[in-house]
């Protein structure tokens, strides 16, 4: 053989070779990322004509592929659709998928590879591809009195709840209002499917957005929680322990008032006291003495700066914005939860739960099971820990000292009979255009706690002097906490 020809032969030789290692690439190896790709059509026509599987509460489908009488066999259909809608995202041929339609599309969708042997089965026995089923941790009970207690407030209103089983981390309800209705997108009728999609898009109250994981906002004074954590942790302070009060404090040439003036009861009170009054003056002077970083610190170990959820999408809460360094009359407004600490409703949860838990705060999940086609557990939700946010010791003190508020401070409107229910009120000032946002936080009992709440109320009907956590999101919280323990 000569020279030419060689060249050529190894040429071809490694050509082969390469496509040979490609081809191994992209069916093996890429496969799952191409075959998991939003706008993947070839994978979307493959999965809409399969029977997706059912994402479930208390044994009853949210969603579920029905027969259709169309080129694609099955139609996707959310029961008590805009309920479930910032938990089940859509699931549409135009636009792809979100939520845990996303997350979960591999059980769902049959291609996960724990479903290998299921689809050899149904290929020998000429049968098309099944889906798996999720099963979720929500309580439909205590969901459906979120988002009522939500829509209460008025046509217009804007909010979100979330409740947590403190011991577990297990999400018990995540209502949002406004909601959409998934439905509308899961259509095979495309043009109707882009016209609702534009509507949604165009719509100023971002109603696709779940504002229980994605929406950070000031929290108020329910981040007195934190700061209270860090008084007990670092300060070593006590509930009884005495405080500086009074009118106002006054640091760095700014003046921190009180709530409607208040001299929250004397110029020293108690360490609860300033708790059940929801003191701004004595947490502001409190924030100054922990200092920055270790108030920073305590947030953390709470969970802020943290994306603990997996399978919805989520944004961390914040302390500060890039962690700059603060002066005194920034970190004031701090340790009342202002200045730039925003947070969502499922951190302000997990706050609550972590005070009841011993301290322990339990990494929130909301997949409680996932199943093959026949039934066989593939998957079950196995609770852990996500950090120790402060001793057990200091837990019990403070959980006592937010049982105290809710029996005699701002938090009364959370009141169970019979139970001692733990609570901390927050109205956060937005700007002078709009209201201000009503918070509360809670569990219950105090005492092995089954249930902790946040609610956020981010605009409602009701007049600007009205809105405060206690009036607005009180008896919210008070329902999803009656509807968890009466069950």
């Amino acid at each position: 053989m000569n020279k030419p020809i060689r060249v050529i032969a190894i040429s071809c030789l490694v050509l082969f070779m390469a496509l040979l290692v490609n081809i191994n690439v992209v069916q093996f190896v890429n496969a799952d990322s191409l075959n998991a790709k939003n706008g993947n059509k070839r994978v979307i026509n493959e999965e809409f004509s399969r029977d997706r599987g059912a994402i479930l509460v208390d044994g009853n489908p949210i969603a579920e592929s029905v027969p259709s009488n169309d080129a694609y066999k099955f139609q996707r259909r959310y029961t008590d659709a805009s309920l479930y809608a910032p938990i089940t995202g859509y699931y549409s041929y135009v636009y792809g998928r979100r939520g845990l339609e996303n997350s979960q599309n591999g059980v769902l969708s049959g291609s996960d590879n724990r479903l290998f042997v299921n689809r050899v089965v149904d290929l020998l026995s000429n049968k098309k591809p099944e889906g798996g089923s999720v099963e979720l941790t929500i309580d439909a009970l205590a969901q459906k009195t979120a988002a009522s207690g939500l829509a209460s407030l008025g046509k217009n209103a804007k909010g979100s709840v979330v409740a947590l089983d403190p011991s577990t981390g297990a999400i018990l309800a995540m209502a949002n209002q406004p909601s959409y209705n998934p439905n509308r997108l899961a259509s095979h009728d495309f043009s109707a499917v882009q016209k609702a999609w534009e509507a949604l898009m165009a719509d100023k109250d971002q109603p696709m957005l779940n504002r229980a994981t994605q929406q950070i906002l000031p929290p108020g004074s329910t981040f007195k929680l934190v700061t209270a954590a860090a008084a007990l942790e670092d300060l070593k302070i006590d509930p009884d322990t005495k405080v500086r009060a009074g009118k106002e404090y006054k640091v760095n040439g700014f003046t921190l008032p009180n709530e409607n003036g208040s001299n929250c009861g004397g110029n020293e009170i108690t360490f609860e006291k300033a708790l059940n009054v929801s003191c701004n003056v004595a947490f502001g002077r409190l924030a100054v003495q922990i200092g920055q970083d270790k108030l920073a610190a305590q947030a953390t170990k709470f969970g802020f700066g943290t994306d603990p959820l997996d399978g919805l999408a989520a944004s961390p809460s914040r302390f500060t914005d890039n962690g700059k360094a603060m002066s005194n009359d920034f970190l004031a407004q701090s340790g009342i939860g202002q200045y730039e600490v925003a947070t969502t409703p499922l951190q302000m949860a997990m706050v609550a739960a972590g005070i009841a838990n011993d301290g322990a705060v339990m990494k929130p999940y909301v997949v409680k099971t996932v199943r093959s086609p026949n039934l066989k557990v593939l998957d079950e939700a196995s609770p852990s820990r996500l950090s120790q946010a402060m001793s057990a010791a200091n837990a019990a003190k403070l959980s006592q000292m937010m049982v105290s508020t809710v029996e005699s401070g701002t938090a009364t409107s959370a009141r169970i009979s019979g139970v001692d229910v733990g609570g901390k009120t927050g109205t956060a000032q937005s700007t002078p255009e709009r209201p201000p946002y009503a918070w509360f936080v809670s569990f219950a009992p105090a005492k092995n706690p089954k249930v902790a709440v946040a609610v956020l109320v981010e605009s409602s009907n009701t007049g600007r002097d009205e809105i405060a956590g206690g009036r607005l999101a009180g008896p919210i919280a008070r329902a999803v906490m009656e509807a968890v323990l009466n069950k």
